[in-house]
C-alpha cells in the first residue's frame, strides 16, 4: 500500500512536468510576438541604411538613424511585458488553487487546509525579485541591451566597409541556418530565460505561501529536482533533500534553502513536495484514507520513496509518457530501446527525431519506426 506522501511526492513530478508544457507554450507566444517585431525592425533598419552614406558616417547620424528602431523595439518589449504580466496574474489563481487542492485531496475531509489569497501572492511574487532584478523592469534592460548590439554591429559594419545586405545579415542571420546564427537570436534566448524564470519564480512563490499557511500539516518540504542531462549542480545537489517547512531549514544536511525551488538559478525547473505528518501526529486515529480515483494509501509519515524524474517517467501511463515524451519517444522508452539520458544531447538539448534516428538507427529498425 503506497503512503499519502509517495502519493504527494507523484503528484508534485506531475505537476512539474506539467508546468514545463505550461511554460513552453506561454514562451512560443512571446516569441511570435518578438519575432514579428524583428521582421519589421530589420526592415526599416535596410531601408534606412540603404538611404545612409557611409563616407559621412558618425555616431551621432546613427543615433539619429536609429530614432523610430528604437521606438518600435521599445514598444515590442512593453508589450512582452504587458502579456507576460497578465498570463501571470491569471496563472497565480490558478496555482494557489492547485497547490490548496492538492493538499485537500490528499488528507481527511476533517483536516482543514488554509487557503491564502492569489492577489497577495502575486503581489509577493512580483515585489519579490528574482535573479537579482524585478520583472517589470527587465524588459526595459532587454530592450536597452538589445539597441546596444545592434548599434555597435552597425558602426562595426561601417567601420570595415561592409555592405547594408552583410550588416542586416549579420544582425538577423542566415536563412540556411534558421537564423540562429545573427546578433538578435540572442534576445531569444534572453527572452526565453526571463519567462522561464518568471513562471518557475511565481509558482514558487505560490507554493510556498500555500505550505506556509499551513505549516500545522506539515512535517518537511522536500526538494525534487528534475534530473537529466540538464540538470545544474546547484538542484542536483539539494534533490530529495529536506527543509523545515516554516523557515526553510535544512533537516539533517547543511546545504541552503537559497531561492527555493523554480528560484535557485534562471531557469530553475526544480519543485518542492510537501510531506505531510503522521495521521497520529494530526491527532486522527484513521490508519488509512481513500485518494483519488479509490487508491487507499496510508498515513505514516514516512518519507516519499526515493523516486527521481526518469523512474517517475517510466512508472506513468503510455498516454503520459506520450503527452510529455511525444508518441515516438514515448514507444521507445516503454520497449526498452532507449533510456531516458539517450534523449539529450551532450549539451543537454532534447535531441529532434531526426537526431534520435543518427544516434541509434539500430533501435529505431527494432521498433519498426
Amino acid at each position: 500500500m503506497p503512503s499519502i506522501n509517495d502519493l504527494l511526492q507523484d503528484e508534485s513530478i506531475r505537476h512539474q512536468v506539467a508546468l514545463q508544457g505550461y511554460t513552453t507554450n506561454v514562451l512560443h507566444r512571446l516569441l511570435a510576438v518578438l519575432n514579428r517585431s524583428d521582421k519589421r525592425l530589420m526592415a526599416e533598419l535596410a531601408e534606412k541604411l540603404a538611404d545612409f552614406d557611409p563616407t559621412l558616417f558618425s555616431m551621432e547620424r546613427l543615433e539619429s538613424l536609429l530614432t523610430s528602431v528604437r521606438s518600435l523595439s521599445a514598444a515590442t518589449y512593453a508589450e512582452l511585458g504587458q502579456e507576460l504580466t497578465k498570463e501571470l496574474r491569471e496563472f497565480v489563481g490558478y496555482e494557489v488553487s492547485y497547490q490548496h487542492q492538492m493538499l485537500t485531496e490528499h488528507l481527511p475531509v476533517a483536516v482543514h487546509v488554509a487557503a491564502v489569497s492569489a492577489e497577495q501572492v502575486y503581489a509577493a511574487a512580483m515585489a519579490r525579485p528574482f535573479q537579482g532584478v524585478l520583472l517589470k523592469g527587465v524588459w526595459a534592460d532587454l530592450d536597452r541591451n538589445k539597441m546596444q548590439r545592434v548599434r555597435q554591429t552597425i558602426a562595426q559594419g561601417f567601420v570595415e566597409g561592409k555592405t547594408t545586405d552583410q550588416i542586416i545579415r549579420e544582425l538577423r542571420g542566415t536563412r540556411a541556418k534558421g537564423y540562429s546564427d545573427g546578433i538578435i537570436e540572442r534576445d531569444r534566448r534572453d527572452v526565453e530565460a526571463v519567462v522561464r524564470t518568471a513562471v518557475a519564480h511565481t509558482a514558487g512563490v505560490a507554493q510556498d505561501n500555500v505550505m506556509q499557511a499551513n505549516t500545522d500539516l506539515l512535517k518537511a518540504l522536500q526538494w525534487s529536482a528534475t534530473l537529466d542531462l540538464r540538470t545544474s549542480p546547484q538542484c542536483r545537489i539539494r534533490d530529495r533533500k529536506l527543509y523545515t517547512p516554516d523557515e526553510h531549514k535544512p533537516i539533517g544536511h547543511k546545504v541552503p534553502w537559497g531561492a527555493g525551488p523554480g528560484r535557485l538559478h534562471w531557469r530553475c525547473r526544480s519543485g518542492q513536495v510537501p510531506v505531510l505528518k503522521s495521521f497520529k501526529e494530526l491527532g486522527i486515529d484513521v490508519p488509512e484514507i481513500e485518494v483519488g480515483d479509490k487508491t487507499r494509501a496510508s498515513m505514516d509519515g514516512q518519507l516519499p520513496a526515493d523516486t527521481s524524474y526518469a523512474d517517475w517517467i517510466k512508472k506513468q501511463s503510455a498516454a503520459r509518457q506520450d503527452e510529455v515524451l511525444g508518441p515516438t519517444r514515448g514507444r521507445l522508452l516503454r520497449q526498452g530501446k532507449l533510456e531516458m539520458a539517450d534523449l539529450y544531447s551532450a549539451r543537454g538539448e532534447l535531441l529532434t527525431l531526426d537526431d534520435l534516428r543518427k544516434r541509434d538507427a539500430e533501435a529505431f529498425k527494432r521498433a519498426g519506426l
